[in-house]
């Protein structure tokens, strides 16, 4: 009885901070929301007895990605007040996108049991004696191979756009090439000057 009260108190913090997450003003305050979004939800997928879900949660998402957040936003060198004036521009295009994926969500809750195998094939996983993450990996990359690849190319290109927004040309700093630099002389950088000895009074 008392594991229900414990997932309505996480369950209400995972909804306050996800909340949080898409209505904070600051970027950083929206990264750390959504690490106390992750905890919530270990904290769930322990009560679920998915140790190892809630540990990898934890050690990958909040250890390895919030950090890279953090670090993308700080070198992003965002302009709140240049972003909240493009908010009514992409307002249709937000409000579209939000459309299309309440739609999937709700096809997706309403026949929970579409996908790309069928539930006996699962179940056939978790009704075995074996440890929780070899039955996570047995149905991960067995049934699971080509949502699980196709999820692999989206962080890479998630993580080759990261890239190329933290290496963009900053045009306050000025850039010489390394090639002229090698071949610069000393009298292109240095000009001797003759200057006649001032007399003492």
């Amino acid at each position: 009885m008392i594991e229900k009260y414990i997932f309505y108190f996480f369950a209400a913090i995972l909804i306050f901070a996800a909340t949080r997450v898409i209505t904070v003003k600051n970027p950083v305050h929206a990264a750390l929301f959504l690490v106390l979004g992750f905890f919530s939800s270990a904290a769930i997928w322990m009560l679920l007895h998915a140790e190892f879900l809630a540990i990898a949660l934890i050690v990958v998402y909040v250890g390895a990605v919030m950090v890279l957040f953090l670090f993308v936003v700080m070198m992003l060198d965002i302009n709140i007040t240049v972003v909240r004036e493009g908010f009514v521009r992409y307002f249709p295009v937000a409000m579209l996108v939000g459309i299309i994926i309440l739609i999937e969500m709700g096809l997706v809750l309403w026949n929970a049991n579409a996908g790309l195998a069928s539930p006996e094939a699962i179940n056939a996983f978790a009704n075995s004696e074996l440890p929780n993450t070899e039955v996570l990996g047995n149905a991960l990359y067995t049934v699971y191979v080509y949502p699980f690849e196709i999820a692999a190319a989206i962080l890479l290109v998630a993580m080759v756009a990261a890239i190329a927004l933290t290496m963009r040309e900053k045009r306050q700093h000025k850039y010489i090439p390394p090639e002229k630099q090698v071949f610069v002389k000393r009298e292109d950088r240095v000009r001797l000057v003759k200057m006649a000895a001032e007399p003492k009074d």
